[in-house]
């Protein structure tokens, strides 16, 4: 049974910092692209960023490049996402996909997804 599961949001001051953790089980997780994704109430779910398998290729959406930085350890199956100078436009629930396209597409159509967890900003 797949699972994937995140931890590490919270409320947050404007400027601050947040790592978020995603740890997946069930599946063979060296082998996956991971992904965060994030929806804001009202807006669409958009890609935040990505690593690819080998944990050499990183992508960033442009409104998180310089501020965000996604790293991940394959010994314990989990990848993280260190949020510094974080805005109140950064509020949103943020999701780790398992196995989403990391090449600047976001597809992640077949990728397994975790619960979510709320990152909170305030001004």
């Amino acid at each position: 049974q797949v699972q994937v599961v995140e931890s590490g949001g919270g409320l947050v001051q404007a400027g601050g910092s947040l790592r978020l953790s995603c740890t997946a089980s069930g599946l063979n997780f060296g082998t996956l692209n991971m992904a965060w994704f994030r929806q804001a109430p009202g807006k669409e779910r958009e890609g935040v960023s990505c690593i690819r398998w080998t944990g050499i290729k990183t992508y960033y959406t442009d409104s998180v490049k310089g501020r965000f930085t996604i790293y991940r350890d394959n010994v314990k199956n989990s990848v993280f996402l260190q949020m510094d100078s974080l805005k109140p436009e950064d509020t949103a629930m943020y999701y780790c996909a398992a196995g989403a396209a990391c090449d600047g597409s976001w597809r992640s159509d077949s990728a397994y997804w975790g619960q979510g967890t709320q990152v909170t900003v305030s001004s």
